[in-house]
């Protein structure tokens, strides 16, 4: 290791150690809101996860100011839009792979129909010839809008199932995923992601 890329190193380390606040997508129940506080254990930051309907609406609660991030995940279906469109005030500033809570398909107790189907844009292949597919923000609104009468079933995790009190149909099991953390800051501060090329 040379000594520029250890001073580099140490530079991201002590910029993610101000992070104590991490906006992502609710409600209770999705993969992403594991992933923050999985994050925040593994680095033993008595942090907050604060969850919003959409992961973009992080962005108007949050501070740019070092101490604040936004997660996503790789097949979040905008996540090149939140960078794109965010470089001047938001870093991806870490990455890591996480096994997903089980991916489930579950309907209403005592309700056998299988002719609509509510699900996050993400998984929502592997229902695609099973019924009716609606897409909806996150696995936990699926979850409580089938609960709620509105679909026959839902592609849901496990967690936001078993709250919801849903029949399991079919558990896909979990996903190993990639989560990533950007970083809000304000133009100036040490980046360590400026002058490098989108891939």
């Amino acid at each position: 290791m040379n000594n520029h890329h250890a001073t580099s190193q140490g530079g991201r380390e002590a910029a993610l150690s101000r992070v104590t606040v991490i906006h992502t997508l609710g409600p209770s129940g999705t993969n992403l809101e594991k992933a923050a506080h999985h994050w925040l254990d593994a680095r033993g930051t008595a942090g907050k996860v604060v969850l919003h309907a959409e992961v973009e609406d992080g962005l108007g609660a949050m501070a740019f100011d070092g101490t604040e991030a936004v997660l996503a995940c790789a097949v979040y279906p905008r996540l090149h839009d939140l960078v794109f469109q965010n470089l001047h005030r938001l870093e991806m500033a870490d990455s890591f792979i996480l096994d997903t809570h089980d991916m489930v398909l579950a309907g209403r107790p005592d309700h056998p129909a299988l002719a609509t189907i509510v699900s996050h844009p993400a998984p929502s292949s592997l229902v695609a010839q099973r019924g009716e597919v609606t897409l909806t923000s996150s696995n936990s609104r699926a979850a409580a809008l089938c609960a709620a009468g509105r679909y026959d079933a839902c592609v849901t995790t496990g967690p936001a199932a078993a709250a919801k009190g849903l029949r399991l149909i079919e558990n896909f099991g979990p996903v190993p995923m990639i989560f990533t953390l950007h970083v809000g800051r304000t133009l100036g501060q040490a980046g360590g992601g400026q002058g490098g090329r989108p891939c």
